[in-house]
C-alpha cells in the first residue's frame, strides 16, 4: 500500500469486505457495506466509530427490523461507477510527483534562462 494523504491511520487502515446478501440483515452488515465502499460514501476502510449503527435505536427501545435494514442496504448501494470513484488506489499515484517535479523545474528553468541571457 502506498502512503497517501487519503490513507487513514490504524485501525482505519483495515480493509473491510462487503458482506453477503442475507434474508435477515443486521446493522453490522449495513456498517460493513458503508466501510467496504459499497455505498460510495467513503473509501473502503474500517471506520472506528464510537458506537455501532443501531445502538441509539436499541437504547430507545426501537431496534430496527431486518426489513428496514434490508431496505437501507438496498437503497444505500451506489452504482458501480460511484463505487469505483471511492477507491483511491486507481493508479493515479504519479500525479502528485509530476506536479511537484514541474513546480521545482520552473524556477530552475527561469534561473538558468536569466543567467544565460544576462551575460
Amino acid at each position: 500500500m502506498t502512503l497517501r494523504s487519503e490513507t487513514p491511520p490504524a485501525p482505519g487502515n483495515l480493509a473491510v469486505e462487503a458482506p453477503p446478501e442475507s434474508d435477515r440483515p443486521t446493522t453490522a452488515m449495513l456498517k460493513a457495506d458503508i466501510d467496504s465502499g459499497r455505498t460510495g460514501d467513503k473509501i473502503a476502510h474500517y471506520d472506528p466509530g464510537l458506537s455501532q449503527l443501531g445502538t441509539d435505536d436499541e437504547a430507545a427501545g426501537n431496534a430496527p427490523s431486518p426489513a428496514r435494514i434490508a431496505l437501507a442496504r438496498k437503497t444505500a448501494a451506489a452504482p458501480p461507477k460511484v463505487q469505483k470513484a471511492a477507491k483511491p488506489e486507481d493508479g493515479s499515484g504519479w500525479i502528485m510527483p509530476l506536479f511537484i517535479g514541474c513546480a521545482a523545474l520552473v524556477p530552475v528553468v527561469v534561473g538558468v534562462s536569466l543567467f544565460v541571457f544576462n551575460r
